[in-house]
């Protein structure tokens, strides 16, 4: 009796066997879709003074700058070839030996640093508060990431380490492990894999379907229902950065790194098989980086908590003007009866 569950045989990575267009470019079309119409969304919650053409050409220049940021920082960090320091117009060439192939290898770090660009240059141009264009992507992006992350399964990619929990997955394009090593033939024999030749494929962990749940639905309801009570303007992207930074963090502990980087660091020497299990004290290059993005995160808290003109706007009059709450009302009304008094006087 097999303990897993088997790959859905019906999943391919295109849509339609023999034809280019893939499961993973409609899942990033989707995402995109998403987050633009939960951000168009806000807008007009908001009457936040931003017109349609605008808000097509702030979304129009933050895809393009995500996918150069993601495409590029892929190659630096993750893609170590001297192909593309020997040709690096393949960078973006979605072609490979006459097969279109995409744009294959996107980092999400990359695309945060791409967008965070297009954002400040956007608003910089047009003139808006980038703390409140960026609090509007921190609460649309999240759920568009879900979709991203569901490309990533069903394109058969960024599998998890090697797992006896009944949940475990055998994935077609997973790396075969050699039979002869005693800790996969215990494995093997626990979750009823039948073992064929020198090597074999083990359950493991669907870490997609967790990134796409934890990193995509979840950070997304927390930062939706925060959106009408966040205490200052930018509020929403520090719990973003953290948010993301914290999820992905713990669930690189069940996804297994690039064979090629393995650990960047481990404060504890292990000679454990990648795909076997992750020491709590060895760090992936993803760990690394979302590590960063919390530290980043609880800074920009601190800076944008104290930052001039800092009062979350929940609602734009038509004219651009802010919509006061009561207790400006209060304090507007004070006023006005201070300045009666004195010219009656």
């Amino acid at each position: 009796m097999v303990l897993s569950i088997t790959f859905p045989a019906w999943l391919t990575p295109q849509i339609i066997p023999g034809f280019f267009v893939r499961w993973y470019s409609l899942m990033y079309i989707v995402a995109f879709g998403v987050a633009f119409l939960l951000y168009r969304a806000q807008v007009r919650e908001r009457r936040f003074p931003m017109s349609e053409d605008e808000l097509w050409s702030l979304f129009f220049w933050g895809v393009l700058f995500l996918v150069v940021g993601a495409r590029i920082f892929s190659t630096l960090v993750y893609e170590q070839e001297d192909l593309y320091r020997q040709k690096p117009w393949l960078v973006f060439w979605p072609f490979r030996n006459g097969v279109f192939t995409g744009l294959q290898g996107m980092s999400y770090h990359g695309g945060v640093i791409g967008g965070v660009l297009a954002i400040l240059i956007y608003s910089g141009v047009k003139r808006f508060d980038h703390r409140e264009i960026g609090d509007m992507f921190a609460a649309s992006i999240p759920l568009g990431y879900t979709f991203g992350r569901l490309g990533n399964f069903a394109n058969d990619e960024l599998h998890g380490r090697v797992t006896r929990q009944p949940w475990g997955m055998l994935f077609p394009q997973a790396d075969r492990l050699p039979a002869a090593e005693p800790w996969v033939q215990e494995i093997a024999e626990q979750t009823g894999v039948a073992i064929q030749g020198n090597m074999v494929n083990l359950p493991r962990h669907p870490s997609q379907l967790y990134e796409a749940f934890f990193e995509g639905f979840v950070l997304w309801l927390i930062i939706w229902i925060l959106r009408n009570h966040k205490p200052f303007k930018g509020f929403l992207i520090g719990i973003y950065l953290i948010g993301y930074g914290t999820f992905r963090f713990f669930i690189e502990y069940f996804r297994e790194p690039d064979v090629k980087l393995g650990y960047r660091f481990q404060i504890v020497e292990t000679n454990i098989p990648l795909a076997a299990g992750h020491p709590w004290l060895s760090f992936s290059t993803g760990q690394v980086f979302c590590f960063g993005m919390v530290i980043i995160g609880l800074l920009w808290l601190l800076i944008a908590s104290r930052s001039p003109n800092r009062q979350p706007v929940f609602v734009y009059l038509d004219s651009g003007r802010v919509k006061p709450n009561r207790k400006a009302e209060r304090k507007a009304a004070q006023k006005e009866r201070r300045k009666l008094r004195k010219k009656r006087r």
